[in-house]
Order: structure tokens, then sequence, then C-alpha cells
């Protein structure tokens, strides 16, 4: 199948900002990439198209994902099924390092979202799952129903920046007593006293990724992945980020411009700063409004660039 025709056929994952991230990667035709977020295989197809002789290794631990990379059958094509936590590990077992650039796009796949059984989605009834690994452990509904009052206050306040945190907190300890929350429709029922009139989807959508994030661990993996690209990235290799969200991006540019999450740069002996990357740009590139219109998506879309030094 060419690009196109994938392109044509997959219409369900419009990637945010392609034009961009693309530039940022400095694709040579010959070039070794990584791209730790397959989702909809949207930017991975484009990268494809650039390459001859180079390779691009693709990560995603979700089964959607591995069934849409099954139709980007090409020598140049490598799809690995794994969290991009494990990202170090997974190219050194097959002879992928070092590499030349390496995406990031941490949004959710459309696709995701458009999937009334996976439970991401305001919009839909479903089951409160919101897993993006299948497999794994841990679904929505066991943190509502079996975190503490407390741990639900910190998730929703930290990660969902939900002003009626301790509330809505309350609020789920009491609708769960003598009964499971078992679907989205429940949820929102039972937490429709702290929902404000008139900034439903607004306030859903902050509870929904307070939960996605906590279910799926999504702070600490992209913690875990960012440290393994100064050893990933060859010297002069380029890392391009692309957050939804501003904890995400606070992540990532405290560690592009310290080399570590919290705190201050570290020095050395002569008061040189020992960090592994150097900014391309200060601020974040962000997608113009003709691309918003077309894709909300991209209305909060930062993109970071940074290279290897």
């Amino acid at each position: 199948m060419s690009m196109t025709e994938y392109d044509n056929d997959q219409a369900y994952h419009r990637p945010v900002m392609l034009a961009q991230c693309l530039a940022a990667m400095d694709l040579q035709p010959d070039g070794r990439y990584v791209d730790v977020t397959f989702g909809g295989g949207g930017h991975s197809a484009r990268i494809l198209e650039k390459l001859t002789t180079g390779h691009l290794y693709s990560f995603d631990q979700d089964a959607d994902a591995e069934a849409e990379a099954a139709k980007l059958v090409c020598p140049q094509f490598t799809f690995v099924k794994a969290n991009f936590r494990d990202l170090g590990t997974e190219l050194q077992q097959i002879g992928a390092l070092p590499v030349d650039a390496l995406l990031a796009d941490l949004g959710v796949s459309s696709h995701q979202f458009d999937t009334p059984e996976r439970g991401f989605s305001t919009r839909f009834d479903g089951p409160l799952d919101m897993r993006m690994d299948p497999d794994g452990p841990l679904t929505a509904g066991d943190i509502l129903n079996d975190y503490k009052e407390a741990d639900l206050h910190r998730i929703f306040g930290m990660y969902g920046e939900v002003t009626n945190a301790r509330t809505l907190a309350a609020t789920v300890g009491a609708a769960r007593r003598g009964r499971r929350l078992e679907t989205i429709a429940e949820l929102k029922q039972a937490i429709q006293p702290c929902t404000p009139r008139g900034k439903e989807n607004k306030y859903l959508a902050q509870v929904f990724q307070a939960l996605r994030i906590e279910v799926n661990q999504e702070m600490q993996a992209l913690q875990e992945m960012l440290l393994q690209t100064a050893d990933v990235l060859r010297p002069g290799g380029r890392l391009v980020v692309m957050s939804y969200h501003s904890l995400e991006d606070r992540l990532v540019k405290n560690f592009i411009g310290k080399g570590k999450f919290f705190g201050t740069v570290e020095k050395d002996f002569f008061g040189n700063e020992s960090k592994p990357f150097e900014a391309v740009n200060r601020k974040p590139e962000e997608a113009d409004p003709a691309e918003v219109v077309l894709n909300s998506r991209a209305r909060s879309a930062k993109l970071r660039v940074a290279i290897r030094n």
C-alpha cells in the first residue's frame, strides 16, 4: 500500500502540526528515526515518504495502532509494540542505536477517542476503561471505585486541573458507596452536581484527562522516556516533542532546559552547564489558526525542539 492510499484509507487520525514536526526532525533520506507514538500512523507515513535507505522505528502499545502499522509494509519500517518508556532497551535489542531524530506526539489518537468501548470520550457511553494498552492492569473504573478520596482529590487537581477537585472527590466517594461505578453515563450522572452549568464539556474533559493520565501512568512514562533520549540520539540529533497540556509541556521544557525535571541545571567544576540538549526555540511552536479551524486538537498543541549536545 502506498503512503497516499494509506492516508486516504485512514482518515481517522489527522496529524497535528505535521509540516512543523517533519521540518524539526531535519529528515535525511538515509537517516535513522524513531516515532515513539505511532497512534494513527499519520506522522510515520509521512516520515517514510522521505526515506530511501533510511529506517523508521515506530512505537505503540495499542493493538489498534499495531493493526494500522501492518498496512505500512515496506523495508524501511519497523513497528515496535511497546510502551515508549522501554525505548532504549527495545532499540538496543534490534540494533537500532543511535538515531538521528526522535518524534513524540503526546496526544491520544482520534481513533481512541472515537471508539466508545475504549472509554476515552465523554461523547459516548461505554465502560470506564481508558487503557492505552488494553492488557494494562488498571482501568478508570478501578481508580474511581478503589482509590481513597484523598488520592482522587490529588489526581483531579494535579492531572485535570479541576478547580473543585476536593468536592469532586467527595462526590465520587459518596456515589460509589453500595455500588460500583461501571459506565461513563453513571460517572456523568454521579458528578453532575459538581459540573459547572454551561461548562459541562470542558469540565468533563478535565476529569477524563485526569483519569486517563493516572490509568496510563503518562507522567511517569514521559519522564522515563525523556531521560533515555540522551543515550538514544546521536550528538546533533533532534528531539521533537509535541504536548497538549501544561503538565507535559512543563516536564519537556524543564528537561530540555536543565537536563532534569525539577531543580536547577547542574554545572561542572568550571561552572559550565551540564545538560544533554540545547533548545532550538525558547518558546514552543503552536499551530496556526487555519489548522485549528480544521482540527480542534491542534489548539492546545505545543511543539518543542532540541538538539543533542
